[in-house]
């Protein structure tokens, strides 16, 4: 069973993203074979400028390093040095109307949001299709939001095996409900794009800061609240048990319950939880060959495997 992932490099990492995708990465490493890769091709649809890119992708790489991704059972690399998937992308492009492209949410959302878009961002969900087919993969976690996209992929899969012949596994989504959206403090998904994000490596002011800023309703101390439409008790409940859920919840029913109290808590949870990961964090900061090491490893072993699929496609349709 091989599962396959990815992130943008665009900003820091946020408990959004630990939660929806990347704990449950780090668990299937330990039963799967896991492919997982910092995808800074995507990355370039919102380019600022050089620094920027370099700084975050080198901090994507660090990481997620530090939260647990093991190069010795996970293959880790950067979608970049494994060039063959944007080969891949174009072959796959046939296999995809543009009517279907200009119905992905993902595009229409940011339009919408006035983002002027450029041909990459509407090419998206083909180069990730090119990312999850390259490599056989069987699953591919993924939030709500990028559900669509992977249905995407298995369509393309599904008329490039028509044409050409059996070619491609039809990947599955693998998403976890009670976690797939996880809310930012402003009450919308959590979201680097929308500056509503609690980050994991931040320094403590600018945590404290964003957990102090989680919106709540206006009621009044001595009335009970509703734990089921709180964006705190939402992202409280991620660093809880469920014995420990229930007991909030029965909290926020309780006439008493101070938000500001409630917020504290969820800070030093919070600072509790990442602190072996904050430590590590730094020390890996410190060592640039290493890194280097290991996504230089990673990508030979990812070329390897895209490379034997890669054989298979060209071949099927006459390039070969």
């Amino acid at each position: 069973m091989r599962i396959l992932t990815g992130i943008q490099p665009s900003g820091k990492l946020h408990i959004g993203n630990y939660f929806s995708v990347m704990r449950k990465m780090i668990e299937y490493q330990e039963k799967f074979d896991a492919f997982t890769f910092i995808a800074n091709l995507h990355a370039l649809t919102t380019f600022s400028s050089k620094e920027e890119q370099y700084q975050n992708t080198l901090d994507a790489v660090c990481d997620y390093l530090a939260l647990g991704v093991d190069p010795e059972k996970n293959t880790f690399w950067l979608q970049s040095d494994v060039p063959i998937v944007t080969e891949l992308s174009w072959y796959l492009s046939m296999s995809i109307s543009v009517s279907s492209l200009s119905l992905a949410h993902s595009y229409k959302d940011k339009v919408a949001k006035g983002v002027s878009p450029n041909a990459g961002l509407y090419y998206y969900p083909i180069l990730m299709a090119a990312d999850i087919l390259a490599f056989n993969t069987n699953k591919v976690p993924v939030g709500k939001d990028q559900k669509q996209h992977l249905e995407y992929t298995r369509d393309m899969a599904v008329r490039f095996n028509a044409t050409y012949g059996e070619t491609f596994i039809v990947p599955e989504p693998e998403i976890e409900e009670n976690s797939a959206i996880i809310p930012g403090i402003d009450g919308q998904k959590m979201s680097k794009s929308y500056g509503n994000t609690i980050t994991i490596f931040d320094d403590e002011k600018k945590i404290k800061k964003a957990v102090m800023s989680i919106v709540t309703d206006s009621a009044e101390i001595d009335v009970p609240k509703d734990p089921d439409s709180s964006v705190l008790f939402a992202i409280y409940s991620l660093f809880l048990g469920k014995e420990e859920v229930q007991k909030l919840k029965d909290r926020f029913a309780t006439p008493g319950l101070r938000y500001g109290d409630v917020k504290k808590e969820l800070f030093s949870a919070i600072m509790d939880y990442f602190s072996p990961y904050r430590t590590k964090r730094a020390e890996l900061a410190q060592n640039k060959d290493y890194i280097k090491e290991v996504l230089r490893k990673g990508a030979d072993k990812a070329s390897q495997a895209a490379s034997i699929q890669m054989e298979k496609v060209r071949r099927n349709m006459g390039i070969r």
